[in-house]
This record gives structure tokens, C-alpha cells and sequence, in this order.
């Protein structure tokens, strides 16, 4: 029986950008539908390139961004900082890194949050649901 009343809900887009497909399938199986409770469900927009990254980045109402470190060529913290100094409102991005000892790293691609490889679902959906909690706060009327 389909969810009743759950089907107009909105729905957060998450950009998940890795050339390597078994870490988008990764990290699709950590978020499932919903990262937490209370957030809203997920739309997954899947890129394997930087190029076509950018380009949903920039043209798609992407609410937060995962982005693969160990990505190649173009790894996902290059394109964070990328991202963060070209896209006007840039959404909060998670980069997944190769080391906890990379941290350094993520900090300077302005990283919003960061979860190491090999990916531990439950870290990254905790990361995720945050950054999602953030945005939504954004997002909701002034009253």
C-alpha cells in the first residue's frame, strides 16, 4: 500500500557526485528514501563527471551536495571549493574523503561536513539529516 498523504510531501534533492558508481550506490543504500525521521524525503540527482556536476549545480534546485574526495580526475574537494567560490548560494556540501587525516583538506574546499571512506551509513546519514535540518530552516517562512 503506497505512504497516503506522504505522496505531495516535498522532497530535498541531493547531488551525489563520484566517477566511481559503487560509491554512489553506497551512499544511495546509507540515505534510503529518508536519512532521519525528520527530514524531508530525498530525490537523489546522480553525476559520475565533474563538468555535469557543476552543471546540476548551478542549474538545478540542488538543496545539498555529496561530493566524492577520491573522485577522478576531478576530485570532490576541488570541486567544493569550486563550487563555493563560483555558484551564488551555494547548498551545503558533504565531501567523502580517502582519511580522517585529509580533514585538513576538506577544510580548505570549505567542506560543510565530512565523512570518511569507507563510508559508515550511519555517519553519513547523521551528516546528511543535518545538513537537511539546515536547509530546511533556510527555506521556511519568516513568521
Amino acid at each position: 500500500m503506497a505512504d497516503t498523504g506522504t505522496e505531495n510531501t516535498a522532497k530535498m534533492r541531493v547531488l551525489v557526485y563520484s566517477d566511481n558508481a559503487s560509491v554512489r550506490e553506497q551512499v544511495r543504500l546509507a540515505i534510503g528514501r529518508r536519512p532521519a525521521i525528520d527530514v524531508p524525503k530525498v530525490e537523489l540527482v546522480e553525476c559520475a563527471t565533474a563538468p555535469a556536476a557543476m552543471r546540476r549545480l548551478e542549474d538545478a534546485a540542488i538543496d545539498v551536495a555529496i561530493l566524492d574526495g577520491e573522485a577522478k580526475p576531478a576530485g570532490g574537494m576541488g570541486l567544493c571549493r569550486q563550487a563555493k567560490d563560483e555558484i551564488f548560494d551555494c547548498p551545503s556540501v558533504l565531501v567523502l574523503i580517502g582519511r580522517r587525516d585529509d580533514g585538513w583538506l576538506a577544510t580548505w574546499s570549505r567542506a560543510d561536513k565530512v565523512v570518511s571512506h569507507p563510508i559508515d551509513p550511519v555517519a553519513l546519514a547523521e551528516s546528511l539529516a543535518e545538513l537537511m535540518r539546515d536547509r530546511a530552516r533556510t527555506l521556511a517562512p519568516v513568521q
